[in-house]
């Protein structure tokens, strides 16, 4: 069993699999960025949780996955219309969206960045999830409800040197979390986010594999003493799409070993 604060891999957990288990069996899941990383682990926890789920993405993984794929850009109102449309097509229809698609293009200051780059990432990661959210709310609105769960970031809820589209981006999404749970609640449409940290995705292992990131300073400024894994923020977005969450509206859950809990500079983890 995983302790606290441990660097071994929590998807080789058993207790995971143990005790009462959300139940999502039967719902109609749309997730958004899902050929890699967390939406490929979100949309791989529905579908062996007994959910029907449809992914899109603008690349096709390389692998068939067990879902029906999706292409499309979630920042062209087109695309987003017709995704929707083949999704609501494919599985008679949407109970749960997962706004998961996103950018990141770190490492330029904001004096020398390009006005592209912040264009770029604020069409993707804001303007993609309210279009989203806009055509599939009103599908879950003529239907009587639905849950919408945004990805959101750390980054969101406090800066971050050279990552100032990023984090704009993502503290739009948590308003944007925030005013569509306060339109929608009477309605019967949840909406909530999630803000991860770090996440042991394939990129992030590519670059500490190549030697590009050290990671050990980012485990240190962890109270938990570890990086998060993408199976961690896909049992958080389960729960608040799950009738377990049917008092939760308006929230962005940190799923970040507690990053967001110490305040100070230096190391969290200790020992």
């Amino acid at each position: 069993m995983n302790l606290p604060g441990s660097n071994s891999n929590p998807e080789s957990n058993p207790a995971l699999r143990s005790g009462p288990r959300l139940d999502v069996s039967g719902k109609r899941v749309l997730v958004t960025g899902g050929a890699s990383g967390i939406g490929a682990a979100v949309a791989a926890f529905f579908a062996e949780a007994g959910a029907v789920v449809c992914a899109s993405d603008l690349n096709a993984p390389a692998d068939a996955p067990a879902w029906t794929m999706l292409r499309g850009d979630v920042s062209s109102e087109a695309d987003v219309e017709r995704m929707s449309a083949e999704a609501v097509e494919c599985m008679g229809g949407i109970d749960v969206l997962v706004n998961n698609a996103g950018v990141l293009e770190p490492g330029a200051r904001t004096d020398r960045q390009a006005l592209a780059v912040w264009q770029r990432t604020l069409d993707i990661n804001l303007t993609g999830t309210w279009l989203m959210s806009r055509a599939v709310g009103a599908h879950m609105l003529a239907r009587g409800g639905g849950a919408i769960v945004n990805i959101a970031s750390i980054y969101g809820l406090g800066g971050g040197p050279g990552i100032g589209a990023y984090t704009a981006s993502k503290a739009g999404v948590v308003m944007l979390t925030r005013s569509l749970a306060c339109e929608w609640a009477q309605k019967g449409i949840r909406v909530n986010g999630v803000a991860p940290a770090i996440i042991r995705t394939p990129p992030l292992d590519a670059m500490t594999r190549e030697g590009r990131l050290d990671t050990t300073s980012l485990e240190r400024r962890t109270p938990m003493g570890r990086l998060g894994y993408p199976v961690e923020v896909a049992q958080a977005v389960a729960f608040l799409a799950s009738d377990w969450a049917s008092y939760v509206t308006g929230v962005t859950l940190p799923v970040d070993g507690g990053w967001t809990a110490f305040g100070a500079d230096g190391h969290a983890s200790r020992g």
